[in-house]
């Protein structure tokens, strides 16, 4: 699948830079700035971290403030936890959010619910990093979406990047908020290229959608890698004389579904695509939440397109037809356009 960085114009650009890349300078520029803040996971430090994002930090900032840990996501995500409750800013990067299934307990039953049970006596700033969702072939148990189900427990903020710009700006804004942010990143856009803004303190909104791409006939709604599905089917979809708006909804959560809404009530019509399992997943959420708002405008059923409901194969050619496809968008975007 071809990945492409987004052209957004920025007041201010340095070169561009890889997504790794970009998440590393934001770790690092609000390391500078703020002496609490540590990173801590498996292989942060003197392997630079599985995906190289944390490369040379180590050096920079020390055993103290980048530091290795055992094969115990249980362990280090309750550490972390521990920390931001005593005053501190923890980055806990998992290996891949596959893994934070075995620290399950302490992001869902601890993380979210102590600022809530403690009465606002303890704030919960800590953000829990690293790559989420299917990554080629790694297997069933390698490559689950997870933000779906970390988004159905009050208390979590969630975010999906698409780009190496946005990665920086909200990974920034994550790290300053005093709640606790699961920051999901994709293995497959690691190497991704893009303009980076290099404007001082450069920090984007948590819970503000992004209008890629503008289009008059149907709205598509796409995070993280299925963005660039979204947009190879949007392009093509013009060689046709349909134009797709495009939404990169950025966070899920909290969702800008205005956005999503404002674009459905010009288009009047509305396809989803997430590489989540289909059942309760985020283009599920979506899907209700505009028939809820915008049942009026929509002259078509709306459509998700979704990875099915099995568990991942391993066989390149079955992975390739379990991933959404830019042609199962295009199907889809036809579907709702009565134009078959």
């Amino acid at each position: 699948m071809p990945l492409r960085p987004h052209s957004e114009p920025e007041s201010s650009i340095m070169a561009e830079l890889q997504l790794r890349e970009a998440i590393r300078a934001a770790m690092s520029e609000e390391m500078r700035r703020d002496d609490d803040i540590f990173l801590m996971g498996e292989e942060v430090a003197e392997y630079d971290g599985a995906y190289k994002v944390s490369k040379g930090m180590l050096d920079e900032f020390g055993s103290k403030r980048i530091i290795d840990t055992p094969i115990s996501e249980l362990g280090f995500a309750g550490l972390g936890i521990g920390a931001a409750m005593n005053g501190l800013r923890p980055i806990i990067e998992f290996m891949t959010f596959n893994f934070s299934f075995v620290a399950f307990d302490q992001v869902v039953n601890n993380a979210t619910n102590i600022r809530y049970m403690s009465g606002g006596q303890f704030k919960l700033p800590i953000v829990f990093r690293g790559p989420n969702g299917a990554a080629g072939q790694l297997g069933a148990t390698h490559s689950n979406s997870t933000e779906a189900v970390y988004s159905n427990f009050p208390g979590l903020k969630i975010i999906a990047p698409s780009n190496p710009d946005d990665a920086k700006g909200l990974l920034k804004s994550a790290i300053r908020d005093d709640d606790p942010v699961l920051f999901m990143e994709s293995e497959l856009m690691y190497g991704l290229k893009g303009e980076v803004s290099d404007a001082e303190d450069y920090l984007l909104p948590i819970g503000v959608a992004r209008v890629a791409r503008e289009g008059s006939d149907v709205t598509f709604v796409a995070h993280s890698k299925s963005y660039h599905v979204a947009m190879d089917a949007a392009e093509e979809l013009a060689s046709d004389g349909y134009e797709a708006e495009v939404i990169d909804p950025r966070t899920i959560k909290p969702l800008d579904i205005e956005t999503i809404v404002q674009s459905v009530m010009k288009t009047n019509r509305l396809v989803v695509v997430d590489e989540s399992n289909p059942f309760a997943s985020f283009a599920s959420e979506v899907t209700h939440q505009v028939q809820d708002r915008a049942f009026d405008y929509l002259d078509a059923p709306v459509v998700r397109v979704t990875a099915p409901d099995t568990p991942a194969p391993y066989a390149p050619n079955l992975m390739d037809a379990y991933m959404p496809s830019t042609h199962d968008v295009i199907q889809a975007a036809r579907r709702v356009l009565y134009a078959d």
